[in-house]
C-alpha cells in the first residue's frame, strides 16, 4: 500500500501535536513535516512534496490558510488540501476556490478526533473530490425554489452523503439501501442537476458545488 505523505500546517502547537498523534496511529499515513505559518507551509510543500496538506484556515503571519493553500495548489495542483476550521458557516466554505482546482476538503477542528472522517477528508482531497464536514452539511438547507430543493427528500439525503465524501457502498450502508438503489438515486440526481454524462468524480464534485450554491445556513 502506497504511503500518503501529510504536511501539517497549524499555529497551535497542542493541536498540531494532536494531529500528528492521531495520524501516526493510522496505517498508510506518514506525517513528513509541520509548519506554523503560510510562508513556511509553502516552502515545506516545495521541499517535501506532500500528497496532502492539513491547513489551518487562520494562521499567524501575513498569509492565512486559504491564501497559502492556493499558492501550494498553483505550484502543485495534484496536492490535496484539507482545510481545518472552527467555522461551520457557509461563507467560509464558499471562499475556497473549489470550482477552480480539484482536491479540497473542509473539516471542522472539532471533528478531527473522528479518525474515519479525517481519513475520508484526506482520501477525498487526494482523489480530486470536494468533501465537506458532516456538521457543516447538517447546518445547511436547500434554498426554496433551487434545483436541489426540487430533489426528493431521499435524493437530498444521498446528495448530502456524496458531499461528505462517502462512496456508494458507504451511502448504501448508512441509508439501509442496496448499492444498486444508490446508483439509481445518484443517476437521477445527476439528471435533475444536468450532470448526466460527466465522469463520476467530476459529477460528484459538481453535484457538491451545486449543493453549496443552492444552500443557505439554517
Amino acid at each position: 500500500m502506497k504511503t500518503t505523505k501529510v504536511l501539517i500546517v497549524e499555529d497551535e502547537p497542542l493541536f498540531s501535536e494532536l494531529l500528528r498523534h492521531i495520524l501516526a496511529a493510522e496505517p498508510g499515513l506518514e506525517v513528513i513535516g509541520a509548519a506554523r505559518d503560510g510562508e513556511a507551509a509553502i516552502r515545506l510543500a516545495r521541499q517535501l512534496t506532500p500528497d496532502v496538506v492539513l491547513m489551518d484556515i487562520e494562521l499567524v503571519g501575513e498569509l492565512d490558510g486559504i491564501e497559502a493553500a492556493q499558492r501550494i495548489k498553483r505550484e502543485r495542483p495534484q496536492t490535496g488540501i484539507v482545510i481545518l476550521s472552527a467555522h461551520a458557516e457557509r461563507r467560509y466554505i464558499t471562499s475556497l476556490p473549489l470550482a477552480e482546482s480539484p482536491g479540497w476538503s473542509y473539516l471542522l477542528k472539532q471533528t478531527v478526533p473522528d479518525i474515519a472522517t479525517l481519513v475520508r477528508a484526506i482520501q477525498g482531497s487526494i482523489s480530486g473530490m470536494v468533501m465537506l464536514d458532516p456538521a457543516v452539511m447538517a447546518g445547511l438547507r436547500p434554498r426554496q425554489g433551487s434545483s436541489v430543493a426540487k430533489l426528493t427528500p431521499r435524493q437530498q439525503e444521498v446528495l448530502e452523503l456524496i458531499a461528505q465524501g462517502h462512496n456508494n457502498a458507504a451511502i448504501a450502508q448508512q441509508l439501509t439501501l442496496t448499492e444498486k438503489s444508490v446508483e439509481t438515486y445518484i443517476n437521477a440526481i445527476y439528471q435533475e442537476l444536468n450532470l448526466s454524462g460527466e465522469p463520476d468524480i467530476h459529477a460528484r464534485v459538481k453535484a457538491t458545488l451545486v449543493y453549496l450554491r443552492d444552500s443557505q445556513n439554517r
